[in-house]
């Protein structure tokens, strides 16, 4: 039998039978992307029962088309749609995926006249920095596919489609499954595949999930002078263990073929291709099962040779209904290739086949991708400002597809870095973010032309590169930072500041302090006497109606800034002390109201002892510092012996009461519930390392000091153990160990040497309680840390018994592993193989839309119904972490 030169698989018809499972197969690990499908859709494709979600989450361009009805006829459902990119050179998707994992990658393509032109494009598919492949086109209406092979070496992948102008790019579906590492093995580079062929298949259907469980497409393949043979009995192609671990489904090998039998000789088979050109390489994977139960006086033998050498050193026996595997162990480029399966003389039966596979191989160069830190940070930026720029893929490699308005340094030992940013006239608003000053090597910045508000951060400082930095045409106020005009006089620094009508950038600036300043000097020593009370709020277990969308709290009837009042005031804010809601070591919590808004009232007790050093450090932070995710204080009162603090109202209590095992089942916390309130923690410790100059480490990160608004959103309190870093320098401080055991940094706790990590590795011990609901330190007699724990459990892969089990299953699997990967490398023995906050809020976004993609709607609340019948809800919305191996 001879193979068609330059056979196009796509052009084989995908004809897909029906499937009724009684039960449902495992799709874990699977990505299954219908582009173009609408924000938060999902469904089972009938044919295979594939899981589909959106590529929505996963892109941040395109548009979405439909193809012609006419061509949706007898196709799957994800092909009915297209993502089309009419802007850019580059589009790119980012998948979180497993690190130095196999993957199989499958983009699917069918045109189907979705833009009206009746003309089919021409465009390339890049994988990361390199070509994979040119996507083309033979027809209006019959399905492409590009499968590849690979091995990952980040924790993210990223798909690109390039304009060659020969067409806009599309794509209809996107897919990855998880490979065992010990199939498909290469001595370099990426599988592409070429072939893929059921052998003597009985019927014109092609096979993948569910009846193959990698979901590989098997196309059929037979002639008409070929001898079937076929088993009606299931081919154990699942015990990979005694035979093969390539796992080709029994549908697949329960038919083959033999070659008719020459008069008088033997019978041999011969498959025979081209290649496209003399520099391609091949692997070559054939599947054999006996089919037949052979006599006594029956024997099956022959040998596999390439262009009349011995390809497989031995004569080869098929085993009875089981699968064996032969493959390529090495690849080099001949000009023409023709396998034969030869029957031996003492044979009396021919050679058969029941499938192969034949790949190429591509190499991927391992190119230096962009520095992460700048990769992150100006990730924060896009995000931060909205920028709708083609910012896709690297934002300096290739060269050629480099982000518009970045210009990167290449000269660098390790990885390029950025040294420019342009965003001049970019409808930039806000204020002027502190990401920028986490692009360390960054030499010219403009920001010219846009409408920023605030003052111009100190932050900028830390940039000790920076030579140009254009900041006119906005509404920036203040004074510019003293550094930055010393360095503009000294001729280092090149400052634009013109058209800001309330800057100015001029040391004579800093004569004209706030008359706030000496106010609060002279009142420090009153707030000395004050308690470090975190917020103590009445845990809120009655059910709660309507909860609103998730969103910034917003109390507009209390200004940000501190103020104080009279003990009289204060009894008219308690209506004299009316409703206790807590009680500490450091005094009273009383509920408040302040023009109707509600606020909680800490007044210090006389005999509390503790809370004098602490106090200081929290006023001191919390007058200097704001976001949506940190407790606020609303002011406080001192009048002789009465000391009080007022902070704003946190109505369901902290986070510890919702996960503690006598919380009842009407009242558990929904995985997304879970996830939002991670992230928002999150985002408030990355504010205080990142948004703070100098960066700030709070030093009892706990489930306790996580309090829940109305809207159950999260943040951040108790900041008395809080150290501000004193100098840029700075990469530790050494300070007495303080904390909570169980949330306590070993690291910090042997060497007293602490920095930002430490608040990371106590950040992971909560999100551990979150996902398992398990206390830090088990109330066991081992009294074992939750981490051991966890890294038992999920040792063998088992994630469903990590998640706490009064979710009932109500959650995407994949959410719940990224989620347990971002935990543990959080809790990492040692600092440096911790990752950064701001590396956490990303994979916790990421985290979050994987479930949010799982549905539109998702209670917040489990399974909680509300006296009126009504479910709690909330609005579903739309860097890197070494995974665990699952």
């Amino acid at each position: 039998m001879k193979i068609l030169k330059h056979f196009v698989y796509a052009m084989l018809p995908l004809v897909f039978v029906l499937v009724h499972l009684v039960h449902a197969q495992d799709q874990s690990g699977f990505i299954s992307l219908d582009c173009g499908l609408p924000k938060d859709s999902r469904y089972s494709e009938p044919t295979t029962k594939i899981d589909y979600i959106s590529d929505a989450p996963f892109i941040s361009s395109g548009i979405s088309k439909s193809i012609f009805q006419a061509y949706k006829a007898n196709q799957p459902r994800h092909v009915g749609l297209v993502r089309s990119f009419p802007q850019g050179s580059r589009n790119c998707y980012k998948l979180k995926v497993r690190r130095a994992a196999k993957y199989l990658i499958r983009a699917t393509f069918l045109y189907g006249n979705y833009d009206g032109l009746n003309k089919l494009p021409q465009f390339d598919l890049h994988l990361g920095l390199n070509k994979w492949a040119t996507v083309n086109f033979s027809s209006v209406n019959l399905i492409t596919m590009r499968e590849i092979i690979h091995i990952t070496s980040q924790s993210h992948l990223q798909i690109c489609l390039i304009n060659i102008n020969s067409g806009t790019p599309f794509i209809s579906a996107l897919e990855l499954r998880p490979l065992k590492n010990n199939t498909y093995v290469t001595s370099t580079g990426s599988l592409a595949l070429a072939y893929r062929y059921d052998i003597g298949s009985t019927a014109n259907q092609s096979y993948r999930y569910p009846y193959d469980l990698l979901d590989r497409l098997w196309t059929p393949y037979t002639q008409k002078d070929w001898t079937t043979v076929t088993t009606s009995h299931t081919v154990d192609d699942n015990n990979a263990s005694v035979y093969d671990s390539y796992q080709v489904p029994s549908i697949v090998m329960s038919t083959s073929a033999a070659p008719l039998k020459a008069r008088g000789g033997s019978a041999s088979w011969e498959f025979y291709w081209e290649p496209a050109d003399l520099t391609t390489k091949y692997y070559v994977y054939w599947h054999f099962a006996e089919l037949q139960k052979l006599q006594s006086n029956q024997s099956r033998a022959f040998q596999v040779t390439l262009n009349g050498k011995l390809w497989y050193p031995k004569t080869f026996f098929p085993t009875y209904l089981k699968s064996r595997t032969l493959h390529s162990n090495w690849a080099s480029p001949v000009s023409s290739y023709n396998f034969s399966l030869v029957q031996l003389a003492n044979s009396t039966l021919p050679p058969i086949l029941n499938a192969f596979e034949v790949y190429t191989v591509i190499e991927l160069f391992s190119q230096p991708e962009t520095d992460q830190n700048d990769v992150d940070a100006i990730n924060n930026i896009k995000s931060t400002y909205r920028v709708s720029r083609n910012w896709q893929g690297d934002p300096c490699l290739p060269t050629e597809y480099s982000w518009a308005g970045v210009n990167c340094n290449h000269e660098y030992v390790d990885n390029p870095r950025i040294i420019s940013l342009n965003l001049s006239s970019s409808g930039l608003t806000g204020e002027i973010t502190s990401y920028i000053s986490s692009l360390a090597m960054l030499e010219s910045l403009d920001l010219s032309n846009n409408t920023l508000i605030g003052s111009v951060p100190e932050s900028l400082y830390r940039l000790q590169k920076l030579s140009v930095l254009n900041l006119k045409g906005n509404m920036l106020t203040g004074s510019v930072p003293a550094e930055l005009i010393e360095r503009s006089k000294n001729g280092f620094l090149s400052l634009s500041v013109e058209e800001n009508q309330g800057l100015c950038a001029s040391f004579s600036c800093k004569k004209k302090k706030n008359i706030l300043i000496p106010l609060v000097s002279s009142i420090g020593a009153l707030l000395v006497l004050l308690s470090a009370a975190a917020i103590f709020v009445a845990p809120a277990w009655k059910k709660q109606h309507g909860i609103d969308a998730r969103s910034t709290v917003q109390n507009t009837s209390l200004e940000p800034k501190q103020r104080q009042f009279t003990y009289s005031e204060v009894l008219k804010i308690t209506n004299n002390f009316e409703r206790i809601l807590g009680k500490g070591g450091f005094g009273t919590v009383y509920h408040g109201l302040i023009k109707s808004t509600d606020v909680a009232v800490k007044m210090l007790s006389s005999s509390s002892t503790e809370g004098y050093h602490q106090f200081q450090a929290e006023v001191k932070l919390l007058m200097r510092v704001y976001h949506r995710n940190l407790t606020s204080l609303v002011g406080y009162c001192h009048e002789g012996t009465r000391i009080a603090l007022i902070y704003e109202y946190m109505a369901n209590g902290n986070l510890q009461s919702y996960l503690s095992a006598e919380n009842t089942n009407e009242n558990v916390l929904s995985w997304q519930g879970r996830i939002q309130i991670a992230l928002d923690a999150a985002q408030g410790l990355e504010y205080l390392h990142n948004g703070c100059e100098p960066p700030i480490v709070h030093r009892d990160v706990k489930t306790s000091n996580i309090l829940l608004a109305r809207n159950f959103q999260a943040k951040l309190a108790d900041f008395g153990l809080s150290k501000i870093f004193p100098t840029d320098s700075d990469t530790h401080v050494s300070t007495k160990v303080a904390g909570t055991p169980g949330y306590l940094d070993p690291e910090y706790y042997k060497t007293n040497r602490l920095n930002e990590k430490s608040d990371v590795y106590s950040f992971g011990v909560v999100l551990l309680e979150i996902i398992t609901s398990r206390p830090a330190i088990s109330r066991s007699q081992e009294r074992a840390h939750i981490s051991q724990w966890v890294s038992y459990v999920v040792a063998d892969g088992d994630i469903r018994s990590v998640i706490d089990p009064r979710l009932e299953g109500d959650f995407e699997v994949n959410s719940v592993w990224k989620a347990v990967e971002i935990a543990m490398a959080c809790v990492s023995p040692t600092s440096f193989q911790r990752p950064s906050m701001n590396q956490v809020v990303a994979e916790l976004k990421d985290c979050l839309a994987i479930e949010e993609a799982r549905k539109n709607h998702i209670p917040l609340i489990h399974a909680a119904e509300a006296d009126s019948g009504e479910k709690f809800y909330v609005a579903s919305s739309t860097g890197s972490i070494n995974p665990l191996p699952r």
